[in-house]
């Protein structure tokens, strides 16, 4: 018996009307659909019409669930991956069960669609010939200050999720630590009251202390490189933050060099030589 095959399928991010064909086809015919919160994906599905079978696969139960859908894919039967909103795995649960399909020999079939940080970046205007996504923006003062330093040392665009409660706080920390960066809000993407603005970021700061956001926002931000962007980085600030992030989120020596130097857009060998005081 064949075994049956994952698909990675992106939902939208706001807009119901932001879905492929080729996705809605998908999750009418798979046997299983293993959504983020199902409570959420049955809006998306009871508005198509979709009556396939739901199951929650979050970041409580990865572990656990993980193997529980290889054994449904082992059998034989098709399992949809989704999340709230967007592509799996963007910041989102869903990486552990696609790479567990690819260890166990699984069919892995990805189903594009719609994708904040790439909405985002398309609407920013800024460069985006190359770019970095860093996930959701620290939240520790010190560590967030000092990766916007070497950020802006370093150049280039620079993508993060951010809370809106958190968002005014964020900006303010920009216009801080790069006051001259420019730096774009896309809030609330595809929704009826979406808003994108790019300032600098005090003015955004401003804005935002008189009219506090509310729903999802993407930040982006253009760093101008420095002249000191052509030398390495500061080793003590590398060991500075890799010790962070171990303290502050708990990872290991080694998962925390790894985090740094993707948030960075660093080597990694750099990060860890400097983390064991051999740079």
């Amino acid at each position: 018996m064949a075994a049956g095959r994952l698909f990675v399928v992106a939902t939208p991010i706001g807009n119901l009307d932001d879905i492929t064909m080729r996705a809605l086809n998908v999750l009418r015919q798979v046997d299983l659909i293993a959504a983020e919160d199902t409570r959420h994906s049955k809006r998306l599905l009871n508005h198509y019409e979709i009556t396939t079978q739901l199951t929650s696969y979050h970041e409580h139960n990865e572990a656990s669930k993980t193997a529980q859908l290889l054994a449904v894919l082992q059998d034989g039967r098709d399992v949809a991956l989704i999340t709230d909103a967007g592509t799996p795995g963007i910041s989102d649960p869903g990486y552990r069960v696609v790479r567990a399909a690819h260890e166990h020999g699984l069919d892995v079939v990805p189903v594009p669609g719609a994708s904040a940080v790439m909405t985002a970046i398309a609407a920013s205007g800024l460069p985006s010939d190359a770019f970095s996504f860093h996930g959701f923006f620290p939240r520790k003062k010190g560590a967030a200050r000092a990766i916007l330093e070497q950020l802006a040392k370093n150049g280039g665009t620079h993508i993060f999720f951010e809370s809106p409660n958190r968002l005014t706080a964020t900006l303010e920390l920009f216009a801080e630590a790069a006051p001259s960066c420019e730096v774009c809000v896309a809030r609330e993407l595809t929704k009826v009251h979406e808003e994108i603005r790019r300032e600098k970021p005090a003015t955004l700061a401003q804005h935002y202390r008189q009219d506090p956001p509310r729903g999802e926002c993407v930040v982006l931000a253009y760093f101008t490189p420095s002249a000191a962007g052509a030398d390495l980085p500061d080793v003590a600030r590398l060991r500075d933050l890799v010790d962070a992030a171990m303290q502050d989120e708990g990872l290991t020596r080694r998962d925390a060099v790894r985090s740094v130097a993707a948030r960075l857009n660093v080597p990694r060998r750099l990060v860890y030589a400097a983390a064991q005081g051999d740079a």
